[in-house]
């Protein structure tokens, strides 16, 4: 039997398989609200197959959004957008949806990647002030952020509290806390973004305080029989910044606050970043922490063929393993796994017949 394709338990909710759909920004929201495009996009998704879709990152006030563009959830107009999208996907696929919820700091306020993907000044149209822990710009073309106060920070965990009740009211299945890729939780745990010296600066459980007040703050509003998890970057790839031995630390913290899983992924932080890409090359990460921790590991980044996919979780490096360009791609990858792999997935009943002439199809 496929170990891919076994079920899996995330807090409370059960995947029917371990292949998780990754958050991907589509960069096509009006003003923070779901568009016609995040119905067609996510449709598409739902009806993919894999265990679980996590929503990309979905910012908890409009300043934390990374684009003007950039899908939010904040208010009672971008709360009834998304209900229009999920009610649509919802009469055809019964593929557990979360959110991740997000605010990128000093990373804010950029173009649309395909629009140039560079930073707009508070004083341009689409642009604004951003803020981050200390005031340092992410590169010489940035912005120079605006170091949060008390204030913005006790605002900042209510913004995310109420994004996590809208959520539940939403009827996601769980909730993902964005900590990696450089944003603000993530700006908060590394020593290059990271300043301060107060008590959220300096020493690693200073660094690590704005990340598990949010986590506890979140998880107490949201439903208590849905899982939160957290999105971390094992390390910024840069000497002197964030790195795994960090991470670690920060994951059994979570862990001992009642975190349900952990999602393993790298950089963002800085443009120094020296990044070894390959195959799998993210995956060591999600089994050191993984080793660490009882709670369920994640893994992402290039994980692209059937089989390494399934290695990945016989070998025990990670409980289950994200897609996001490689479904993009192939959004029937997992029917293409389960193919391969000798296992089915759910699909609906509109494309039982699509298996090519020949072959027996692995739709349900």
């Amino acid at each position: 039997m496929s170990q891919l394709f076994s079920p899996l338990q995330l807090g409370q909710l059960t995947l029917d398989n371990r292949i998780i759909i990754a958050p991907m920004c589509q960069y096509s929201a009006n003003n923070g609200a779901a568009s016609d495009w995040h119905t067609i996009h996510i449709g598409q998704m739902s009806l993919s197959g894999a265990g679980l879709l996590i929503l990309e990152a979905t910012s908890v006030n409009p300043q934390g959004r990374i684009s003007y563009a950039d899908l939010g959830l904040w208010d009672d107009r971008t709360q009834a957008a998304l209900d229009k999208t999920l009610t649509a996907i919802r009469q055809y696929s019964p593929m557990p949806i979360g959110v991740q919820l997000a605010h990128a700091g000093r990373k804010a306020s950029t173009k649309k990647p395909w629009d140039g993907d560079g930073s707009i000044a508070p004083d341009e149209v689409n642009g604004w002030q951003t803020v981050a822990p200390s005031a340092l710009a992410y590169d010489e073309n940035s912005t120079v952020p605006t170091a949060m106060d008390q204030n913005d920070i006790d605002t900042l965990i209510s913004d995310f509290v109420n994004a996590a009740r809208r959520a539940d009211a939403l009827g996601l299945d769980l909730i993902e806390l964005h900590g990696a890729h450089g944003y603000l939780l993530h700006q908060f745990l590394s020593p290059l973004s990271n300043q301060r010296d107060d008590q959220y600066g300096g020493s690693l459980e200073n660094r690590m305080r704005l990340l598990l007040e949010v986590f506890t703050a979140v998880r107490a509003e949201f439903s208590s029989d849905k899982p939160v998890g957290v999105r971390v970057s094992a390390t910024d790839w840069v000497e002197g910044g964030w790195d795994l031995t960090q991470t670690i630390e920060l994951a059994k913290a979570l862990e001992a606050l009642g975190c349900d899983y952990i999602h393993v992924s790298t950089a963002g932080l800085s443009p120094e970043q020296q990044i070894p890409v390959e195959v799998s090359y993210q995956v060591p990460f999600a089994a050191a922490i993984k080793e660490a921790v009882n709670i369920p590991v994640i893994a992402v980044g290039l994980i692209t063929e059937a089989e390494q996919a399934e290695s990945i979780i016989t070998e025990q490096q990670a409980d289950a393993v994200a897609l996001a360009r490689g479904i993009l791609y192939d959004p029937h990858w997992p029917w293409h796994a389960a193919a391969e792999l000798g296992a089915t997935v759910k699909a609906p009943k509109q494309y039982l017949r699509s298996n090519p002439h020949g072959k027996p199809s692995p739709i349900e």
